[in-house]
């Protein structure tokens, strides 16, 4: 069963940056597909960006701002965030494909005004 772990989250100002990083354990079949979510309490899990085998998907509110990208021999996929808005503050969670799908528990991006 893969494990997932994602660190990077903080604390940042509107228009700051930070890079978050989710490390795969326990992979027996090759993770094709990895990327994040983020959620906001009594909100939907919604995709941030997604990577397939190379391609790549944004959300709308991600386009221009963040970057999904990987190491495949490590396993570990980051998420680069520019320009951050409030908005973007939310629980942040990894998510991966091989035979099943699995979840991390989340890191906490908090952006403020």
């Amino acid at each position: 069963q893969v494990q997932l772990v994602e660190s990077g989250g903080g604390l940042v100002q509107a228009g700051g940056s930070l890079r978050l990083s989710c490390a795969a354990s326990g992979v027996t079949w090759r993770l094709n597909v990895m990327g994040w979510y983020r959620q906001v309490p009594g909100g939907q899990r919604d995709l941030v960006a997604i990577d397939s085998s190379g391609d790549t998907m944004y959300a709308d509110s991600a386009k221009g701002r963040f970057t999904i990208s990987r190491d495949n021999a490590k396993n570990t996929v980051y998420l680069q965030m520019n320009s951050l808005k409030p908005e973007d503050t939310a629980d942040y969670i990894c998510y991966a494909e091989a035979r099943e799908a699995s979840w991390g528990q989340g890191t906490q991006v908090t952006v403020s005004s």
